[in-house]
């Protein structure tokens, strides 16, 4: 999927200084790109669905940049799919005197993802070997004499290692994503900020203050890399220049890690399966013999005797979804631009079912392309409102 040249894995080094900000892999531009980010949303929605129903494997997404790099604009893009019942989003700033109290992990415990669930850190406690070392906060810290003595920054990074083994092997991944903007890319977003007056919440002097610390956070940045990067715990370091470009790559990281962790749906014991039998014949018991006439007009394509009923019910769901996904193709495009007039924020192929069904809008075949599997909607039916989606980020976040 294009992302080994970004993924650092603790076999080779990274010199920051060598890294091209603006690349844009294969691309020359976003348009090129627009088709395979809203296939990988896509099955990032279908792989994420899984993880939550199974239950077993926990994710933490862990998005460090330097100000005005795009992690927001980045995380509420990509993610945007994702249904919120099994996605938290952290955006940890300055310790208050509580956590400061406490050793610097502390904090972070709270945050970490239930078995089936994805947390996003925005900022993390890598903030600590990042601004904690540029600045050396540490040498302010109330601790015990033996760590004035000693490398703290050293500790730190081999904590921080054993921190990141111990959530692993315990069932909850960590992937660690460096957007990585230029100086100069820097400067043009902050001018941005200042010109407009409704990003100028997004600028502060203190921003500007530490461009002047620029060389340390780089050779900081450099140094986090390639002291905390493990097979099981990578870092991918994502060229931030181009928005759209950072975007997808991103998008390609979490796909491909889910894909990995390759969640499924939860087999029935037999148990329930017996009970549902039992649970199903009541229920058509209580209808009475209407009930039961009725349940005769059933299409009996998912009337297999081969199938249990809860294999049965499974048939019908994909039936439902295959039926759904039709609909999108012939109508969901038109269902789309009505929700975007009037300012609705989509989440999910859902409320463009609904809006479909809501706006009675006409049916209006799209020519179909090939798409990947497990997608829901054919990339060619959303790809200009992908695109409208980008360029209002583009406008919006930085």
């Amino acid at each position: 999927m294009g992302i080994s040249r970004y993924a650092y894995k603790g076999k080779r080094n990274f010199d920051i200084s060598k890294f091209d900000c603006a690349d844009t892999g294969e691309f020359k531009n976003r348009d090129e790109a627009v088709d395979e980010f809203v296939s990988n949303l896509l099955v990032i929605n279908k792989k994420q669905q899984k993880l939550y129903s199974e239950r077993k494997e926990g994710v933490i997404f862990v998005f460090q940049a330097m100000d005005a790099a795009g992690k927001d604009g980045v995380i509420r893009t990509v993610f945007s799919t994702l249904s919120p019942h099994g996605v938290k989003e952290y955006c940890f700033k300055v310790p208050s005197s509580e956590e400061k109290s406490h050793d610097f992990l502390w904090r972070f415990w709270s945050a970490l993802p239930p078995r089936g669930f994805v947390s996003i850190f925005n900022r993390s406690y890598y903030e600590d070997v990042l601004v904690g070392k540029v600045h050396a906060f540490y040498k302010n810290d109330i601790v015990p004499q033996r760590m004035k003595e000693a490398d703290i920054i050293a500790d730190r990074y081999r904590q921080i290692n054993d921190f990141e083994k111990y959530l692993y092997e315990t069932g909850t991944r960590v992937v660690k994503i460096f957007l990585n903007v230029s100086k100069d890319e820097q400067a043009r977003r902050f001018i941005s900020r200042i010109d407009t007056q409704r990003k100028n919440w997004k600028v502060s002097s203190g921003d500007l203050r530490e461009r002047e610390y620029w060389d340390d956070y780089m050779e900081a940045f450099e140094s986090m890399v390639n002291q905390t990067s493990t097979p099981n715990c990578p870092w991918y370091v994502v060229p931030a220049d181009h928005k759209w470009f950072a975007r997808l790559l991103v998008s390609r990281i979490v796909r491909k890690t889910l894909e990995e962790m390759n969640p499924q749906y939860p087999p029935l014991d037999e148990a329930t399966k017996a009970s549902l039998q039992e649970y199903r014949d009541k229920l058509i018991a209580s209808l009475g013999d209407r009930g039961y006439q009725e349940q005769e007009k059933q299409p009996k394509e998912f009337s297999d005797p081969s199938l249990i009923p809860a294999e049965m019910l499974q048939q019908e769901l994909l039936q439902k979804q295959q039926e759904n996904d039709e609909k999108i193709k012939k109508s969901g495009f038109k269902a789309v631009r009505k929700l975007l007039a009037t300012g609705y924020m989509i989440r999910s192929t859902d409320d463009i079912m609904d809006a479909i069904a809501r706006e009675d809008v006409d049916d209006e075949e799209i020519t179909d392309t090939p798409e990947p599997e497990d997608s829901d909607v054919n990339p060619t039916a959303v790809r200009e409102h992908i695109k409208e989606i980008v360029e209002k980020n583009e406008e919006d976040d930085e």
